[in-house]
């Protein structure tokens, strides 16, 4: 152990928790061994030390499913790489199932990890009795058993990593706190510790709970809160059956674990105790919090009902201890966009041991190559909001995130708690209209409206859920006549400046110097040419240009662009999300509609599509912009917010005329998706380029001057692509799609699905998904192949396109 503190290191990791162990393992594997690992007390003395162990593998997305996946890997070989014992065991895990909704939500999980390469079974309720002989099944319906999921005793894995690090030259500091962190000029330059000052190139916040107090060191946003885990751990049971299978059993929040004659249950219930709300003790160093046996009274008399030994057995330890949740339930990871050589691996929800390995492992990659590894958009910090380190905020979402990890993990469940943080100036408006709101990066966004007599509240299921037909109807007023979406959301940047036509046309894969009033579809891609970004660019003047991208990833899209900025250009760029307010006016009557409302020339000559004017409406003066994303006519209407509610009114009182009707985010989907639009984040993404995506025509290889990626995309054009994005449309009109379920090709797996949604003009569920054949893919492959979608481990014949199976020719968008 090293015990002078240098004054430099190349990469200095506040927190020897499992998590900046791994950081510093992997940094030393790629060769970075000028790294400082600091620690406020002792290594695991946080949360990793009480943490249960366990090691699943199969998570939400198939990017976490391979984290997870090698981090299994790595704990199978760390004891014989470092020599260091873990207490690493390949049990395989149960989740049982005891109503129909959780059998198929596990059976959709089943079908997701057959992509991803996971062994998976999906069991009946007496098979499982065989693997858990201990276990009672009254009341199961079935389960899913994955042979290769385990267990691992976290102190001493966490010094495994340790130990491998040192090994290759990493220093490790114990007992040694981190005071403030000295920042020139937006970078981390020292970090100061109370044994000291040492300079550095690269800080990495492992800090797990105390995560957002060292993020404020220098100003970055760390949202994450501690909660109460509760475990009880029984005395010694005789003649327990040794290697059983962890269980879980999440329709009553417990899992159980065999540990050395012993079981382990823990719980994640659903109303959770949020803990450290006046700062977490300086002396607190393997510490435990105050046991609440009747908080966890009733969860323990279900976990006697599922295995009745438990009810003869003595409980030896009632734990209680705190972890780490962030706002949405996913894990933070990746730089600061405003702190560059900041980055950051806290607030893992209680799956620190399962992702320590991979998060571990891409995060050294991030930092050495200055570029993620893979699509890390699941878990990058960059998705955060500022204003989510807000403490109350924090400790009202936290009350609910604790029980999600086994909730239903229901399609367009919506959160329940800390609501009402961003609204646009029309809510009030959308709310008399019954619309029913979900919530997207603070932001409440209608997602269907409920008519007369129907309360605007989910009702949720894995089948057509209580607001389907409300929906369809507002698709359908869309697609037959015309129907206003509230779209303030969008993230609107104004890039200003005599160079800011050369920093877009260098961002972006598609032309960018164009006229005046010219609005262009684009992405923005890296250096292997995967897509960063998908959005608009309208070009308001010669030095002055309108970003306009997702509300999920205005954080991301803008830094990007910011960071784009040479020194020596001249232009900047400003954030004007909150400036304007924007409704979507959309359907074949739109123009008939809005130009009632204004003495501008809307005609297909005076307003082509893809063109944006600064027109009249009401007694405001608005940017109109003609493109649209669920392929009809229309116009999205920009609208400074003060003027807001009165081209609302205007638009709203003349729509009668016209059968004006709202529609929310639920129609957007299912209307953009019927026509193939792509949905960054899911159908689009780092991992994918234009190519393959289907998106050739918004590139612009020939344009003067060359853009971001453009080689690696020449590079990639030179064969037919062997990935390709299909549209697929099921031929049963009642299984629904969501995402990652299996696409069969003559009998094979050839990929999975990235969006799914119910095609109300189509007459079935709509998905969009790649598939990869060895072999190059046309019209004619797809044409002579015999397509199927798995849905729940059955599988439902589909149409497959390579075009837009609604308006081939996109002709409704230009009538």
């Amino acid at each position: 152990m090293s015990r002078e503190l240098p004054e430099q290191a190349q990469v200095v990791i506040i927190g020897g928790g499992i998590i900046g162990c791994s950081v510093a393992y992997h940094l030393a594997e790629l060769g970075w061994t000028d790294v400082v690992l600091l620690e406020r007390k002792s290594l695991t003395s946080g949360t990793t030390w009480h943490a249960a162990g366990l090691v699943g593998q199969l998570r939400a997305t198939h990017n976490l499913t391979r984290l997870a996946q090698y981090t299994t890997e790595l704990y199978e070989n760390l004891e014989q790489v470092t020599g260091q014992a873990t207490g690493f065991r390949q049990t395989g895990s149960l989740s049982l199932a005891t109503d129909a909704e959780r059998f198929e939500e596990l059976k959709r999980g089943a079908s997701m990890a057959s992509c991803f390469g996971l062994e998976v079974e999906v069991i009946s309720p007496a098979e499982a009795q065989e693997l858990y002989p201990i276990m009672s099944i009254d009341g199961l319906v079935g389960a899913v058993y994955l042979p290769r999921d385990g267990q691992t005793n976290p102190t001493d894995t966490t010094q495994a990593l340790a130990r491998g690090a040192r090994n290759k030259g990493v220093r490790i500091f114990e007992q040694t706190r981190v005071n403030a962190l000295e920042k020139k000029s937006g970078r981390i330059t020292a970090v100061i510790t109370d044994k000291g000052r040492i300079a550095c190139e690269t800080v990495v916040n492992c800090a797990g709970m105390w995560g957002r107090e060292v993020g404020q060191m220098c100003g970055v946003s760390v949202p994450l809160h501690a909660a109460e885990h509760f475990y009880i751990v029984t005395e010694p049971i005789p003649d327990l059956p040794r290697n059983l299978p962890v269980v879980r059993e999440p329709s009553v929040c417990n899992y159980y674990k065999e540990d050395a004659g012993k079981l382990l249950v823990g719980m994640f219930e659903p109303v959770a105790k949020p803990w450290g709300m006046a700062g977490i003790p300086d002396s607190f160093e393997f510490d435990t919090l105050p046991e609440d046996v009747a908080h966890i009274e009733e969860h323990l008399g279900c976990a006697i009902e599922r295995i009745p030994v438990l009810g003869n057995a003595g409980i030896k330890i009632f734990f209680n201890g705190p972890e780490s949740f962030t706002p949405d339930d996913r894990y933070l990871l990746g730089p600061d966009p405003e702190v560059p050589n900041f980055f950051v691996a806290a607030g893992f929800n209680s799956i620190g041991i399962q992702s320590a390995g991979g998060a571990g492992k891409v995060l050294a990659e991030w930092i050495v190559n200055d570029q993620p590894p893979m699509d890390l958009w699941d878990v990058d910090i960059r998705r955060m909001m500022p204003f989510q380190i807000n403490q109350k905020y924090l400790h009202d979402r936290t009350v609910e995130a604790l029980g999600l990890l086994y909730a239903m993990h229901w399609p367009f469940r919506q959160p329940e708690s800390a609501r009402g943080v961003r609204t646009s100036p029309l809510h009030l408006r959308l709310e008399e209209r019954g619309a029913c709101f979900g919530e997207t990066a603070g932001w409440e966004r209608a997602n269907w409206f409920a008519p007369a007599g129907v309360s605007p509240s989910y009702e949720y299921s894995y089948g057509r859920q209580n607001w389907f037909e409300h929906s369809a109807a507002e698709h359908l007023a869309v697609r037959e006549n015309v129907g206003f979406f509230d779209m303030t959301s969008f993230g609107k940047f104004l890039l200003q400046g005599v160079d800011a036509a050369t920093v877009l046309d260098r961002v972006s894969a598609n032309r960018m110097d164009v006229e005046p009033g010219r609005v262009v579809y684009t992405q923005w891609l890296n250096d292997q040419g995967g897509i960063e970004a998908d959005l608009t660019v309208t070009r308001l003047s010669e030095t002055e240009f309108l970003v306009v991208t997702a509300a999920a990833s205005q954080m991301r899209d803008f830094h990007w662009l910011r960071s784009s900025i040479r020194p020596d250009e001249r232009a900047w760029v400003s954030d004007m999300t909150s400036a304007y307010a924007v409704i979507s006016l959309m359907g074949p009557r739109s123009r008939e509609l809005l130009q009632s409302l204004t003495p501008a020339d809307l005609s297909n000559d005076a307003f082509l599509f893809g063109t944006s004017q600064e027109i009249e409406l009401g007694y405001a003066l608005v940017r109109a912009t003609r493109i649209s994303y669920v392929g009809e006519l229309g116009w999205e209407i920009y609208i400074p917010s003060d003027f807001a509610l009165g081209v609302f009114d205007v638009l709203s009182d003349s729509g009668h005329a016209y059968d004006l009707r709202p529609a929310g985010l639920h129609a957007l989907n299912s209307l953009r998706i019927e026509k193939a639009y792509r949905h960054w984040g899911h159908d689009i993404s780092p991992d994918d380029n234009p190519l393959e995506a289907g998106l050739r025509f918004a590139v612009d290889f020939d344009k003067p001057n060359s853009f971001r990626g453009r080689d690696a995309l020449l590079r990639a054009s030179e064969q037919p692509p062997k990935k390709r994005l299909i549209q697929f449309l099921l031929q049963d009109p009642q299984p629904m799609l969501y995402h990652e379920e299996p696409i069969w090709c003559d009998g094979k797996r050839v990929g999975s699905t990235t969006s799914g949604m119910y095609g109300h003009s189509l007459g079935g569920c709509v998905g969009l998904g790649y598939i990869e054949t060895g072999e190059p893919i046309n019209q004619g492959f797809i044409d002579g192949s015999v397509w199927e979608i798995e849905v729940a481990g059955e599988r439902v014949p589909a149409t497959a396109s390579l075009r837009p199976l609604y308006d081939p020719g996109s002709s409704r968008v230009r009538m």
